[in-house]
C-alpha cells in the first residue's frame, strides 16, 4: 500500500457511542484491580530510576509506535526527558537511528502495556508536564468501545497523570468521545480540526497524504 493510499476508518457507529456515559462513569467510580504484568513492572522500574534522577520536565508519548514522534517531541521539549511507550516490540525495533539526537533533546523508548504502565506512573507520583496520544488504535466497531482508551478501565489514570494532554486521531468520533469522557471526569475540553506543515508520526504523514484529516483535543489536567 502506498503512502498516499491509506484507507479511511469504517465504523458502524455514526456518532458518540450510546453507552459512553455509562461506561466512563462506571470506570470513574470503580477501582481497577487487574494485576500488573511482570514484564511491565520490570520495564517501569528501569525507567523510573531515570525519572527519579532527572531534574527536568517529564513528557510522555503513549502509543509511540516506531518512536518517530518521540524523537520529534524531544526536539520540541529540549529540557525534558521524553518517554515513548508502546506495547509492540516489532514497532519499537523499527526505530530509526536517524531520529536520535544529542543536543536537541533526550528520549527513551519502552516496551510496556499502558494499562499497567500508566497505573505504575500514577503510583510513583509521576507528574508529566505533557502527555501525547497520537493516533491510538481507534477500535471503530461499536462493540469494541471499551478497547478505546477513554472507554477502558484505565481511563481514570490518564486523568490522574495530569499535565497537558493532547489526543489526535483521523477518526473524529474517537476524539469527540474522548472529550466527552474528560468532561465526565470534570475537564471540559474543546475538539478541533488539526493540520500542520510537518507530520509528527508516520501515520499522520500517511493519513494526510491520503487526503484524510486529523482531529485533536488539548486538555489541561493539572
Amino acid at each position: 500500500m502506498s503512502e498516499a493510499n491509506s484507507r479511511s476508518i469504517v465504523s458502524n457507529q455514526p456518532s458518540l457511542h450510546d453507552k459512553i456515559d455509562d461506561i466512563v462513569n462506571k470506570h470513574l467510580g470503580a477501582e481497577f484491580k487487574k494485576p500488573i504484568a511482570q514484564h511491565t513492572q520490570r520495564a517501569f522500574d528501569e525507567v523510573n530510576e531515570r525519572v527519579q534522577a532527572f531534574a527536568g520536565p517529564i513528557v510522555l508519548d503513549s502509543c509511540c509506535g516506531v518512536g518517530e514522534s518521540t524523537a520529534n517531541l524531544a526536539k520540541q521539549h529540549p529540557d525534558a526527558l521524553v518517554i515513548g511507550i508502546d506495547k509492540s516490540a516489532h514497532r519499537l525495533d523499527k526505530h530509526d537511528v536517524e531520529y536520535k539526537q544529542t543536543e536537541s533533546g533526550q528520549y527513551l523508548l519502552v516496551q510496556a502495556d499502558l494499562n499497567d504502565f500508566w497505573r505504575l506512573a500514577v503510583e510513583a507520583n509521576w507528574r508529566p508536564t505533557h502527555h501525547y496520544l497520537f493516533y491510538p488504535n481507534p477500535w471503530p466497531k461499536a462493540k469494541h468501545v471499551q478497547r478505546r482508551w477513554h472507554g477502558a478501565a484505565v481511563f481514570p489514570f490518564i486523568v490522574k497523570l495530569g499535565g497537558r494532554l493532547e489526543v489526535r486521531s483521523n477518526w473524529d468520533i474517537y476524539v469527540k468521545e474522548f472529550a466527552r469522557a474528560l468532561q465526565l471526569a470534570g475537564h471540559p475540553t474543546p475538539v478541533e480540526p488539526y493540520h500542520s506543515d510537518t507530520a509528527i508520526t508516520p501515520f499522520e504523514r500517511k493519513y494526510w497524504a491520503s487526503g484524510q484529516s486529523s482531529t485533536r483535543l488539548v486538555a489541561q489536567l493539572s
